[in-house]
C-alpha cells in the first residue's frame, strides 16, 4: 500500500491517497481535482501577498523577521514578497506551468500514451516544478520591463478567459432550450417546464431591474446608473423580441424566450455586480459635508467589517472561477467552442441536461483498490476530455486571477482588504462583459440571416 501511495506521488499510478470511506472517483475527475488543488494553492498565496494585514502580523509574530528577509534576499522587510509585483511573478510561474502542459498534451487521444501518464501522475514532481517556476520568476532580470510587458499579457489572457465563459454561457442557453424542446416532441410535460422556467427567468430579470432602479438611483444625480440600467434593460427587451421574430424563427425553429431569459438574467447579474464595483459618488449636503449617494444604505454598514466582507467575497469569487475552469474544460465545451454540437436526432431530454447520460457501466469493471479510495478508470477506451484545452483554460484562469487580485489597471494601490471597495477598471470590465454577452447571443440569432448559405448548428 505504501509503495502504491509513493507511486501516486512520483510515478504514473492514478491517485488514491484518500481513505477507503471516500466514495468512488473517476480517474479523469481525480486528475482535474489535483490540478485544481494546485491552482487553489497558488491563488491563496497570491491573496496573502496582497494582504497588508498578513504582512503586518508576520512582522510582529515572526522572530528575527528582518534577518530572515535579508537572508532570502527579499528586502529589509520582505517587501519583494508582497504587493502586485510579487503576485505578477507568482502567477507568471503558474501560467508558465499550465502553458507548458498545454504544449505537452496537444493531440493526446489515448490515455495509455507516455504523455498521458505524465498528465495523470507524477504529482509530487509536478508540485516541485510548479514551486520552482513560481520561485524562479523572482530572479527574472530587468523587473520593470518584465512587469510592464507581463501586465499586457495578463490583461489579454484575462479578457480571453472572460470571452470563453461568455461563449459557453450562450451555448448553455441554446443547449438547454434544444434539449427540452426535443422532449416536448414526445411529452407535453416538457412544454410546461419550458413555459414555467421561462416565466421564472423573466420574473427574476424584471425584479432585478426594479431593485437596481430603487437602490442605485435617486431623483437627482446618479446619471451613470440611470443610463446603464436603462440601456441594459433595453438590450434584454431587444434580444427577446429578436429571438421570437418571424425571420429568426424561420431559420432557427429552436430559438425562443428561454435562451433570451437566461441571457437577460445574466445581464442583470453583471449590471448589479458592475454597479456594486463602481466607486461611490459623493456630494455636499446642506452642512457642506460629503455624503455618499447612488449606493444602498445597507451596503455602507457591510463595509465596516472589511476583513469579513473581503474574506467571504474573495472565497465566493474564486470558487466561481474554479467552477468555471472545471465546467468549461469538458470535451462538450471544447467542441462547442469549435461549433460542434449534438444532432437533434441523438438529443435525449433530461432535467439535468448538462450531464452526460450514464455510460460508465463498462468503466465500473476497471477499478483499482489498493488500500485507498477506489479509482474508476474511465479513460480505458480514450480520453474523456481534451487535456490540452484543459491546461489552456487554466493558463488563462491564472492570468485572470492575477489581474483580478491586483485590481486590473489600478494595481499600484491594490490591496486584498480593499478588494470590494470598487474601481473604475473593474466596473467597466464587468459592464463591457455584459454587452459582449448580449452581442454574442444576438450574433447566434442573426448569423443565419447574414450568411444564408452556411449551416449553423445552434
Amino acid at each position: 500500500c505504501l509503495a502504491f501511495q509513493l507511486a501516486c506521488c512520483c510515478g504514473i499510478a492514478a491517485c488514491s491517497l484518500c481513505c477507503k470511506c471516500c466514495p468512488k472517483i473517476k480517474q479523469s475527475t481525480s486528475t482535474r481535482f489535483m490540478y485544481a488543488l494546485y491552482f487553489i494553492l497558488v491563488t491563496i498565496i497570491c491573496c496573502i501577498m496582497m494582504s497588508t494585514t498578513v504582512a503586518n502580523e508576520m512582522k510582529v509574530h515572526i522572530p528575527f523577521y528582518e534577518q530572515l528577509c535579508k537572508g532570502i534576499q527579499a528586502g529589509d522587510m520582505c517587501e519583494k514578497l508582497v504587493g502586485y509585483s510579487a503576485v505578477y511573478k507568482v502567477c507568471f510561474g503558474m501560467a508558465c506551468f499550465f502553458f507548458l502542459f498545454f504544449l505537452f498534451t496537444i493531440k493526446i487521444n489515448n490515455s495509455k500514451s507516455c504523455r498521458a501518464y505524465v498528465h495523470n501522475g507524477f504529482w509530487f514532481i509536478k508540485l516541485i516544478l510548479l514551486a520552482a517556476m513560481c520561485s524562479g520568476a523572482f530572479f527574472i532580470p530587468d523587473q520593470d520591463t518584465f512587469l510592464n510587458a507581463w501586465r499586457y499579457v495578463g490583461a489579454t489572457g484575462g479578457f480571453l478567459f472572460i470571452a470563453i465563459q461568455l461563449i459557453l454561457l450562450v451555448e448553455f442557453a441554446h443547449k438547454w432550450n434544444k434539449n427540452w424542446t426535443a422532449g416536448a416532441n414526445h411529452k407535453q410535460l416538457w412544454n410546461g417546464l419550458l413555459a414555467l422556467v421561462t416565466l421564472v427567468l423573466y420574473s427574476v430579470a424584471v425584479a432585478a431591474l426594479i431593485v437596481m432602479a430603487v437602490l442605485y438611483t435617486r431623483s437627482e444625480g446618479c446619471t451613470y446608473n440611470k443610463i446603464l440600467i436603462g440601456v441594459n434593460g433595453g438590450l434584454c427587451l431587444f434580444v427577446s423580441l429578436v429571438a421570437i421574430s418571424p425571420c429568426v424563427q424561420n431559420r432557427q425553429p429552436h430559438s425562443g424566450l428561454l435562451q433570451s431569459g437566461v441571457i437577460s438574467c445574466y445581464v442583470m447579474y453583471l449590471t448589479f455586480s458592475a454597479l456594486s464595483s463602481k466607486p461611490p459618488e459623493t456630494i455636499l449636503d446642506e452642512n457642506n459635508q460629503n455624503i455618499t449617494i447612488c449606493v444602498p444604505e445597507f451596503s455602507q454598514g457591510l463595509h465596516r467589517d472589511e476583513n469579513l466582507v473581503t474574506g467571504l467575497g474573495t472565497t465566493i469569487l474564486f470558487c466561481c472561477i474554479l467552477y468555471s475552469c472545471l465546467t468549461s474544460t469538458t470535451r462538450a465545451s471544447s467542441e462547442a467552442l469549435r461549433g460542434i454540437y449534438a444532432t437533434p436526432e441523438t438529443e435525449v431530454a433530461r432535467c439535468c441536461f448538462c450531464c452526460m447520460p450514464d455510460g460508465d457501466a463498462d468503466a465500473e469493471e476497471h477499478t483499482e483498490k489498493r488500500g485507498g479510495q477506489t479509482v474508476i478508470y474511465d479513460e480505458k477506451k480514450g480520453t474523456v476530455y481534451s487535456y490540452a484545452y484543459f491546461h489552456f483554460v487554466f493558463f488563462l484562469a491564472s492570468l485572470y486571477v492575477m489581474m483580478t487580485v491586483t485590481h486590473w489597471f489600478h494595481y499600484e494601490s491594490a490591496q486584498i482588504e480593499k478588494f470590494f471597495t470598487g474601481t473604475w477598471s473593474i466596473f467597466w470590465i464587468k459592464m463591457v462583459s455584459c454587452w459582449v454577452c448580449v452581442f454574442l447571443y444576438l450574433w447566434t440569432l442573426i448569423a443565419p440571416l447574414c450568411c444564408p448559405t452556411r449551416q449553423f448548428s445552434v
